[in-house]
Formats: C-alpha cells, sequence, structure tokens
C-alpha cells in the first residue's frame, strides 16, 4: 500500500527521512515536513507499505516554476528525494512510488519529472535509468561569499559612494 503523507505524524516518514538525510536535524525535518503538508499544490510526499506497519520507502516531489537543467517545459515535478529500505530493495517500490508522483505531477499540469543526483553516486544513476529518466546535463555548481556592508575597505565604500552620486547626478 502506498499513502500520501498529509500529516507529519505519518507512521515512518520522518524515520525514512532520517535515514536518507542523515545529517539534517530532527528539528529541521519535522520543519520541513509541516510546510510541505500546508502546501500540498506545491508538495507531494508518499510512503510505501509492504505490510501493514512497515514503512518501507519514501518519494518526495515538489512544482518547480523556475527554470530547470535539462527540461523543456514549465512547471516541473522534480522528484526531490526517493528512498528504499536495503532490505526491501529491488521489489518495485521504488517505482511503485515514482508512479505515485507521475500521476500527481500530470494532475497538477506538469508534462514533465526532473530529477538529480550527486555525479559520484552511480547507484542513484543506475536507479533513475531503471525507473526511465534518462540523463541531460552533468553539472558542477560554484558559490562564492560576498563581502557585506562594512566589510570593503573604506576607500572603496567612498569610491562606490561616489560612483553612485555621480551617477545619480548625470540622470537628473
Amino acid at each position: 500500500m502506498i499513502r500520501r503523507c498529509v500529516s507529519v505524524d505519518e507512521p515512518g516518514w520522518l524515520a525514512l527521512r532520517e535515514a536518507l538525510w542523515p545529517e539534517c536535524p530532527r528539528e529541521e525535518h519535522l520543519t520541513e515536513m509541516a510546510c510541505f503538508c500546508a502546501n500540498p499544490e506545491r508538495h507531494v510526499q508518499f510512503v510505501a507499505y509492504p505490510e501493514p506497519g512497515i514503512a518501507a520507502g519514501l518519494v518526495e516531489a515538489a512544482i518547480r516554476t523556475d527554470h530547470v537543467n535539462g527540461t523543456h517545459t514549465a512547471p516541473v515535478a522534480f522528484l526531490e528525494g526517493l528512498y528504499v529500505i536495503p532490505e526491501a530493495r529491488r521489489q518495485g517500490i521504488a517505482r511503485a512510488l515514482v508512479a505515485e508522483v507521475e500521476r500527481w505531477a500530470v494532475d497538477m499540469g506538469c508534462r514533465e519529472l526532473a530529477s538529480d543526483a550527486l555525479l559520484e553516486n552511480q547507484t542513484s544513476h543506475a536507479a533513475h535509468r531503471a525507473l526511465g529518466f534518462e540523463e541531460t546535463k552533468r553539472v558542477v555548481f560554484f558559490r562564492k561569499a560576498l563581502k557585506q556592508a562594512g566589510s570593503f575597505p573604506n576607500e572603496i565604500h567612498s569610491h562606490l559612494r561616489q560612483s553612485r552620486i555621480s551617477h545619480h547626478d548625470e540622470i537628473e
């Protein structure tokens, strides 16, 4: 049986999230779960129970309206997380969970389902291919911390202030 999670109290949901994302603090999981339940038009989550009381798999998805790499339409349903406990793998649980997301995505007006995986996670790549996904791009993300106001040397601040004043004067 697969059941949609509509409450943070859904049996097994938190435990499965903690297994998938063990570095995330419990309170953060609970906060995210509450947010997802409060926004059912944007988020969906399902738990699979192959036997009563045994939560064996989890899928979470969201509607993304910004550009999603490798897709051609918007909005796009995005597979945010998929996890099946080790002893229940290779039994069709992931496929059934993703099928539920696909039905939800179509009902929400989406024409594509996207996902991502870390470059080194070959197991995830194989699982995605087995579930019918095609690889579209490989990407490395970069970031740069920005200095906050007050951390620039005074001469730069002075130059920036003068530059804004000069630019402002030209406009008037």
